[in-house]
């Protein structure tokens, strides 16, 4: 498979201009290896090093300082979590270059690693503000199709004002489920659901037998498993710990405690609500999704197609799952990570799926419907947003399986779902 160029690729290279350590993490088999190898052939000249190599490990716990001393060019540390020791290391190390040589202290490490870092504070504390974090999912349907810019770019700006020739998306359905098929990790990108399904039992399995002892030490590792197709089967819903932890054979905090280390380990994320102080009485729970769509589909049992054709609630959820994965992604390699990605629910279940927030409070809002036709009253929850917020809000569009661009009214728009990925014409 040829290899497809990764968006978060420059991000990185300018964060190393600027920070002695840049700390790629993400999910397992994402593409991080293959990522920084090739931007140690060019764009960052470094050695390279992995821990998944018994003696380079050996050799890293044994002595972190020799290990690290020793290297006088910069260098990649792939799987850096599988020795933590070196974490208090690596702040001495650069500590001492830049006192040398303040001119050249940028730059030094770039490492990867498999957990979220900012879920292991003993190792990330050691190293505030000397470190940038990126964080690197499968792909990116955006990525596949090798377009530049973005949706949550082209959202913000407003740029649904044209109408697109009926013929500008075809058969939106079909469109949609090769997008999801597609957007998976780069191992099984191209490959059938059964060979998948043999993969994800094995990926499962190595993460929740060997990974999960790098977070923590945990009595119940035989209901990790079940923990996350309970999540799994709520994927687009608000978390309740006492009700997954009741389906799951477990006690609230223990529950908790346990999603926790799923979300550290990129198998599961959260999306937190929007909110501020307008006197308004907001749902203030976040909704849980699966990093990875077609992983879901894997845990649900069931394929895109079944899932259409026989539960059609269910479906509706994955699509909304691809959604909240494609804009995380996106929003992953957004200069300066330019937006938060938010939902909305008042007390009276008026709500939105996704609100995105820029720091300087400017809003833009998506609703998903997995519907061909798009009704007034499928923008209520937009329009009562804006009315929270009319200074603050930017542009609203509902995502459905149609082939236009319609306009609702003022920065409100229906737009067909694979305007996520691609822009229909003169949009």
């Amino acid at each position: 498979m040829e290899m497809i160029p990764r968006r978060l690729a420059n991000p990185i290279v300018l964060a190393l201009r600027s920070n002695p350590i840049v700390y790629l993490n993400g999910p397992r088999q994402a593409g991080k290896s293959t990522l920084v190898r090739a931007l140690s052939q060019e764009q960052f000249p470094a050695d390279y090093v992995t821990l998944d190599n018994a003696t380079q490990m050996a050799a890293a716990a044994s002595s972190p300082h020799s290990f690290l001393g020793a290297r006088s060019s910069p260098v990649i540390i792939d799987e850096v979590q599988l020795v933590p020791d070196l974490f208090r290391v690596l702040k001495q190390v650069v500590d001492e270059r830049r006192f040398q040589d303040p001119e050249r202290g940028n730059g030094q490490f770039l490492l990867t690693g498999s957990a979220d870092i900012l879920a292991l504070p003993r190792l990330a504390d050691a190293l505030v503000g000397r470190m940038a974090v990126k964080t690197l999912l499968p792909f990116s349907a955006t990525e596949l199709d090798g377009l530049p810019g973005s949706f949550t770019e082209r959202l913000f700006e407003g740029r649904f004002n044209t109408l697109a020739a009926p013929e500008a998306f075809t058969s939106p359905i079909r469109e949609l489920e090769q997008a999801i098929s597609r957007s998976t990790f780069p191992p099984i990108a191209q490959i059938d659901e059964e060979a998948r399904s043999v993969w994800f039992e094995g990926y499962l399995s190595t993460i929740i037998h060997r990974d999960l002892h790098t977070l923590a030490e945990i009595e119940k590792v035989s209901v990790m498993p079940r923990l996350l197709q309970v999540l799994a089967s709520r994927a687009g819903g608000l978390l309740n710990d006492a009700s997954i932890a009741r389906d799951a054979g477990l006690n609230p905090v223990t529950g908790r405690s346990y999603r926790v280390l799923l979300n550290a380990l990129f198998l599961s994320f959260e999306v937190p609500p929007w909110y501020r102080n307008i006197g308004k009485r907001l749902v203030k729970s976040a909704k849980g999704y699966i990093t990875d769509t077609v992983l879901l589909c894997h845990l649900l049992g069931r394929t895109l197609e079944e899932l259409r054709d026989t539960r059609p609630d269910l479906y509706g959820h994955v699509v909304e799952n691809f959604v909240a994965t494609e804009l995380r992604k996106q929003l992953s390699w957004a200069p300066g990570g330019a937006a938060q990605l938010l939902h909305f629910r008042s007390s009276d279940n008026r709500e939105v799926d996704f609100v995105l927030e820029r720091p300087d409070g400017s809003l833009a809002a998506i609703e998903v419907k997995t519907a061909d036709i798009v009704r007034s009253s499928d923008f209520a929850g937009l329009r009562y947003l804006v009315d929270l917020a009319p200074e603050s809000f930017r542009c609203g569009v509902v995502l459905y399986l149609g082939d236009q661009v319609v306009p609702f009214g003022e920065n409100l728009f229906a737009v067909p779902l694979s305007a996520l990925w691609r822009m229909p014409p003169n949009s």
